[in-house]
């Protein structure tokens, strides 16, 4: 395979958002294609970056984290940036932080065990400098949960982009994605280490 993204790849992709464990049999059979094909496929979408690495997945509230949250940060300035963003590095319950437009500056994913610890987790926010205002909005449930990436899905997203998605036939021979031919578009390809990672 040349340093480009074909259909089997992006059901590779796939397969393994939907199941992260997969058997490298199964995955072959799958995407139709023998077991040190895949592997092969496998190491180089983790060397392009494609695949940034496999973790497990646990229920939170088991483990004593009751509370979820959503925290939306406003700082004053962005000279408080650096500072803010080593705070946020240093908080064990907050689990994602996203910079946003519109109100705010920053939205916080916040993991805690109950109000009271959500209360103090609050008030040290609130004390970072250049805090101005926090919004908390709590999770009552999480009615989906998705980390499969279609593969038809970013198929179109990199058709709207002009990407081209190429095949190299000589070495998949026969071997075609189940749900149809072989997809090829006339513009100049594009390497995987300047694809984008897509969520």
């Amino acid at each position: 395979m040349s340093g480009h993204l074909d259909l089997i790849d992006l059901k590779i992709i796939e397969s393994l958002g939907e199941n992260g464990r997969v058997r490298l049999s199964e995955l072959a059979e799958i995407v139709g294609l023998s077991i040190p094909s895949v592997s092969e496929r496998l190491d180089k979408l983790q060397k392009n970056g494609i695949i940034k690495g496999f973790s497990m997945e646990v229920d939170e509230r088991q483990l004593g984290f009751d509370i979820h949250a959503f925290v939306r940060v406003r700082i004053d300035s962005s000279k408080h940036y650096k500072s803010f963003m080593e705070h946020v590095m240093k908080e064990d319950e907050i689990m994602e932080c996203f910079s946003v437009t519109g109100e705010g500056s920053h939205i916080l994913k916040v993991m805690t065990h109950n109000t009271a610890s959500l209360e103090m987790f609050l008030s040290r926010i609130q004390s970072w400098p250049g805090v101005l205002s926090t919004n908390t909005s709590f999770v009552l449930s999480q009615l989906k949960k998705n980390k499969k990436i279609s593969a038809e899905i970013v198929r179109t997203n990199l058709q709207d982009r002009q990407v081209l998605i190429t095949f190299d036939e000589k070495n998949q021979g026969n071997n075609k994605d189940k749900r149809g031919s072989f997809f090829r578009r006339q513009h100049t390809p594009i390497s995987c280490k300047s694809t984008r990672r897509v969520f």
